[in-house]
């Protein structure tokens, strides 16, 4: 039995990889961004071990969950699954920087830093990361350029696989993968995606569970490892993006 935390796991493919992880005997954390949303995920995950708290879109609060998650010991695995969808309107954090960057991308990074290590990571990315901007140019939206509500999202899918790949470079006692669950039924995919959930989750149910053989670096889409644009596998912008975080967050990547 393996100890593992799903991220953004109070409903959508977060929660159907929880339980799934929970059906075959792993000892599953749960996580929601506030209280309310906690009891909705234990609500619809009996059998899970616990439930984290903590809003994403906050460096201070992304911090402080790192540190309640390593008050419970050293994860087996770790499902990075939280994310946001598109919205209309530029949103703001706490910290003045774009939410979807806040919590797509920069929180794994700080998860990622500061959780003690384990000994699989999965980054859940998406088949939109193709259109992803490999440049990296004011990532967090911070300038006064026009909100590209879409253009956002791929381009933080892009950075799961930046960092997953990075990770897997750095850390080679850590499995690091990312994965497209493809484009399904979720409040975030909408209702309308063409796509199973029960099956958008199987690749990152499989990722996690330690007991598979997946190795390491790899981008996974129905169940197999594929290529991601050419971007994801330069090493420079790996490390680029790794310095943009670190200077966000104030936080080192930890690179031995």
């Amino acid at each position: 039995m393996a100890r593992i935390l799903v991220t953004g796991s109070s409903d959508g493919l977060g929660q159907i990889a929880a339980r799934s992880l929970i059906s075959q005997g792993h000892e599953v954390y749960l996580h929601a961004r506030n209280p309310q949303r906690a009891q909705q995920a234990r609500e619809s995950a009996p059998g899970a071990k616990g439930v984290l708290v903590g809003d994403l879109s906050s460096i201070a609060q992304t911090k402080a969950l790192a540190a309640e998650a390593n008050k419970i010991g050293k994860f087996d695995a770790v499902m990075h699954n939280a994310a946001l969808g598109t919205y209309p309107e530029q949103s703001k954090s706490e910290d003045g920087i774009e939410k979807m960057f806040a919590v797509n991308s920069l929180s794994q990074y700080i998860l990622t830093c500061l959780m003690e290590r384990p000994k699989r990571l999965v980054y859940v990315s998406s088949g939109l990361h193709s259109n992803g901007d490999p440049s990296l140019q004011d990532v967090a939206w911070t300038s006064k350029r026009s909100f590209a509500s879409f253009q956002a999202y791929c381009d933080t899918k892009l950075h799961n696989i930046l960092l997953s790949n990075a990770v897997a470079r750095h850390w080679n006692n850590v499995e690091s993968n990312a994965c497209n669950p493809g484009w399904v039924k979720t409040k975030l995919g909408t209702f309308n995606a063409p796509g199973d959930p029960q099956a958008g989750a199987r690749t990152q149910v499989h990722l996690t569970d330690p007991k598979q053989d997946v190795g390491s670096g790899r981008y996974w889409s129905d169940m197999k490892p594929i290529e991601p644009q050419a971007g994801a596998n330069d090493i420079a912008k790996q490390e680029e993006f790794l310095k943009i975080c670190q200077d966000l967050s104030g936080i080192a990547f930890p690179k031995n």
